[in-house]
């Protein structure tokens, strides 16, 4: 079935009961299919500005829907995020989640985890600053917002919980743990969008995720650790409040976006049964974090040919970068040839799944190199 729009479908369909609820790219229509009578039942076609296109990077999709008690999430495009009547497909609220015209979208599929709707936003090509927000399910009002980057209480960090990978152990972040690792303002246009996916702990109450890539592209227009770009979080749903971080790519100078999804597990790590977060990233290296704490247990290349870092000292978390293939350190106007991985990622958007039977992670890869010219 033709869904009329000759762009980019990503993400699945969702099937409730006898129901095919499909959805499409830009302006993001919406149809429930009988399943037995492949009838459409509704159909839910939004009129969306399309000033709003030149502004979405990497072509104008949507990664899909959500459903819970009896509705169907849709987030458009243009930051608006709806609630539909599963049966009857009659709006129930909608609400504003960005602004377009200063470059922010929206392309993520809506999560739904307990009561709140938890969504994103994107534009780290165009300077916004990465967030997410959880709205209320029933009526649509914001419930929490919380920063990638910026002031504590505008990430909803506490300096004295909030908890990195320091020295080999688990250490508060401290104060301005963002701020200071940005020049002036810079952190306001900051990047480190939120489109990708979300997990659940419902024990723990929180929600993992991984923040873009620092705006702009250029690094040297942005010196510093760009925190909390390139970050994997964790926090509490109710409340939006930060447990902990562990940025993975420390001012990035190759577009190693940090949103693949973290997948929840409870494996062996070295002999001890732990309860794990584990995210195969762009930057080549695949990480396995205690979920309920955050301390850093494994972190390893996925593809041996990554050559832009030797490994991540294990003490600091930070990636040794090599000079070679520093693009900040090669200077502006600069050609660094063959860089390994693009910026593509040794894994890029496709998700990784965990088979608890074999304790096996199954990981759709990218083998690409690339040459990246700041300018």
């Amino acid at each position: 079935r033709n869904s009329g729009v000759l762009r980019g479908h990503e993400g699945g369909p969702l099937v409730i009961g006898g129901m095919l609820f499909v959805h499409t790219p830009f302006p993001n229509k919406v149809f429930a299919i009988d399943l037995e009578t492949q009838k459409i039942v509704w159909k839910y076609e939004p009129k969306q500005d399309p000033t709003v296109i030149p502004v979405m990077c990497c072509d104008t999709v949507n990664r899909g829907l959500a459903y819970a008690e009896g509705k169907i999430l849709l987030q458009q495009a243009d930051t608006v995020l709806v609630a539909l009547d599963a049966k009857t497909g009659k709006k129930l609220w909608d609400v504003k989640n960005g602004d377009p015209k200063i470059g922010e979208t929206n392309t993520q599929a809506p999560h739904v985890f307990k009561d709140k709707v938890i969504t994103g936003i994107s534009g780290g090509e165009f300077g916004v600053r990465g967030r997410v927000t959880a709205y209320d399910l029933n009526t649509g009002k914001m419930v929490w917002k919380g920063y990638s980057t910026g002031p504590d209480a505008e990430m909803l960090m506490d300096p004295e919980k909030t908890m990195t990978w320091t020295n080999g152990k688990m250490a508060p972040v401290g104060k301005d743990s963002s701020l200071k690792t940005w020049q002036g303002d810079q952190w306001k246009i900051g990047g480190g969008s939120t489109w990708g996916w979300y997990s659940y702990d419902p024990q723990e109450n929180l929600m993992y995720y991984g923040t873009g890539n620092p705006s702009t592209w250029n690094p040297s227009q942005r010196p510093g650790d760009n925190k909390w770009s390139m970050t994997l979080w964790a926090r509490d749903v109710d409340t939006g409040k930060v447990r902990w971080v562990y940025q993975m790519t420390p001012h990035d100078e190759w577009d190693f976006d940090g949103v693949n999804e973290v997948i929840l597990a409870d494996i062996d790590v070295k002999g001890k049964k732990r309860k794990v977060a584990v995210h195969f990233d762009r930057n080549g290296f695949a990480y396995t974090l205690d979920r309920v704490t955050g301390e850093l247990l494994v972190a390893e290349k996925f593809d041996p040919k990554v050559n832009w870092a030797t490994h991540v000292d294990m003490s600091t978390g930070r990636p040794q970068v090599v000079a070679k293939y520093s693009t900040r350190q090669n200077g502006e106007d600069v050609n660094t040839k063959g860089i390994c991985p693009a910026a593509l990622g040794s894994k890029d958007q496709q998700p990784a799944s965990f088979n608890p039977k074999n304790g096996l992670f199954y990981v759709p890869t990218n083998h690409v190199c690339m040459d990246y010219e700041p300018s």
